[in-house]
């Protein structure tokens, strides 16, 4: 069993091509023992997002925190805030973009453990 608190644990910059002003946290991953599902935390502050990005499972997000977009390849966004739940289907090409000019989108995405 493992408790931690989101404040326990580094905050590393994304270090992608295309991202910006994006940092992640891994709260819960396979090092933990966790036998499926690694828990990471998304910080994208403003004028920030994720690279554009796919992977051949789904992605499992969350909100705490802000509000953003989440951005298909063609360029059509979909609005996301605090509380909101998203899915990303398998090989979906995808990024999140923070669309607030003054406080940051924090999510929870859940993946495979092996993804991290």
């Amino acid at each position: 069993m493992k408790i931690t608190g989101l404040d326990e644990i580094e905050k590393m910059p994304v270090d992608l091509e295309g991202a910006k002003n994006c940092f992640k946290q891994v709260p819960i991953s396979g090092t933990d023992g966790s036998p499926v599902f690694c828990f990471r935390v998304f910080t994208i502050d403003p004028d920030g997002h994720t690279p554009y990005h796919t992977h051949p499972f789904e992605h499992l997000n969350y909100v705490i925190e802000g509000r953003g977009a989440l951005v298909k390849e063609n360029g059509e966004e979909r609005e996301l805030k605090k509380g909101d739940f998203a899915l990303v289907l398998p090989d979906e090409k995808h990024r999140y973009r923070n669309t607030s000019a003054t406080e940051s989108m924090i999510m929870i995405c859940a993946v495979p453990k092996e993804y991290e």
